[in-house]
């Protein structure tokens, strides 16, 4: 079965940093392009980062680039999101995504961890 655990999560004071591990495990995870994704409270879901299964392309949104650098280590099954320069509006809950293709594409999401940014 698919599982992803996110961890990391915490209260950092503005401008402070933090890194966000999620250990994956039931799939070809080093096959698989890996997201974050991220809801503040009362929010709607907001798409974070992506990784290409090797690693070496990455994408952010406006909101963190700059900020926020996402890695993984498929020897481990890990992907991390290092985040610096951290402002109060990205408190939120930070998830873990993978979409898995088998004829139709399928998404598997972890349980979250919490990130809150206040001084």
């Amino acid at each position: 079965q698919v599982q992803l655990v996110e961890s990391g999560g915490g209260l950092v004071q503005p401008g402070g940093s933090l890194r966000l591990s999620c250990a994956a495990s039931g799939f070809a995870f080093s096959s698989s392009a890996m997201n974050w994704v991220r809801q503040a409270p009362g929010k709607g879901l907001e798409w974070v980062s992506r990784i290409d299964s090797g690693g070496d392309s990455t994408t952010y949104a406006d909101s963190v680039k700059g900020r926020f650098t996402i890695s993984r280590d498929n020897a481990k099954n890990t992907v991390y999101l290092q985040m610096n320069s951290l402002k109060p509006e990205d408190t939120a809950v930070y998830y873990c995504k993978v979409v898995v293709v088998v004829f139709r594409a399928y998404e598997y999401w972890g349980q979250g961890t919490q990130v809150t940014v206040s001084s």
